[in-house]
């Protein structure tokens, strides 16, 4: 064994210097796992911050539609959602506040995405009706849904079928465009899954909702684009249905 001074040789000398690097190591990858879900919040309010030296220097990303985002995320936490624990303790099962539909809780729950256009190509919105882009059309063997009527779950009429949202990525239908029957006209949208379309009986029948539910699916801020946060909206209002839209739905089978 080589010795350098004394009784230290050159195998301790490379075993020091490995423990120390992984160290250094473990200590680099601890602040940059921390990178997404920091600062902690609990339910009761309590705000967890390692501090400056376990967190990460913020990195900023710009993405394709132009919007920078920081990581670890520098804006305030998302709010809680419209829901009371059954019990005391952290992590208790939440119970919807007023309409459950709109509590953002369980199936209905939703992620705080960006409120911008998901893009494709040269940043051409992915989405879009088929108004807006003449270079789609259905196929003539399949049903047409426009002009259709909207049955909810209740076999009550929600609305008819006006326009059908076209993904230009991956040529398939994501939504169709309903006028719901209402007092005040306005225009919702209905994913593809949701549905099913009858070409014999002309109709679309909706079995996550009540014909007159349509009437709160959350709206588009631009009639001719939908945004990857009201996507999630959208989604999540037809999702939360199934367990929400009647007070049967949330109790058990047995």
């Amino acid at each position: 064994m080589t010795e350098v001074i004394g009784t230290i040789d050159v195998a301790q000398i490379v075993l020091y210097a490995f423990w120390i690097f992984f160290a250094g190591l473990i200590f680099y990858l601890r602040r940059e796992d921390r990178r997404e879900g920091y600062p902690l919040e609990s339910e009761d309010g309590f705000i967890e911050n390692p501090g400056v030296v376990f967190m990460a220097t913020p990195k900023s990303f710009t993405t394709e539609a132009g919007v920078i985002s920081y990581a670890p995320r520098l804006e305030a936490p998302q709010p809680m959602p419209k829901g009371t624990p059954i019990d005391p303790w952290p992590g208790a099962p939440l119970t919807p506040n007023g309409d459950p539909m709109l509590a953002a809780i369980g199936p209905g729950a939703y992620a705080d995405r960006v409120d911008t256009p998901d893009v494709y190509g040269e940043g051409h919105n992915r989405l879009v009706p088929m108004r807006a882009d003449s270079g789609y059309f259905l196929e003539s063997r399949d049903a047409d849904p426009r002009g259709m009527q909207v049955i909810g779950a209740d076999r009550e009429v929600g609305g008819e079928v006006t326009d059908v949202w076209v993904d230009r990525a991956e040529t398939v239908i994501r939504y169709l465009e309903i006028k719901v029957n209402s007092a005040t006209p306005k225009t919702v949208l209905l994913p593809m899954p949701f549905c099913d379309v009858s070409k014999r009986a002309g109709e679309v029948y909706v079995n996550a909702i009540l014909g007159r539910q349509f009437v709160n699916v959350p709206t588009l801020k631009n009639p001719d684009q939908v945004t990857l946060l009201e996507e999630d909206k959208i989604c999540a209002y037809y999702g939360g249905g199934y367990l929400y839209a009647t007070p049967q739905r949330s109790e058990p089978l047995l």
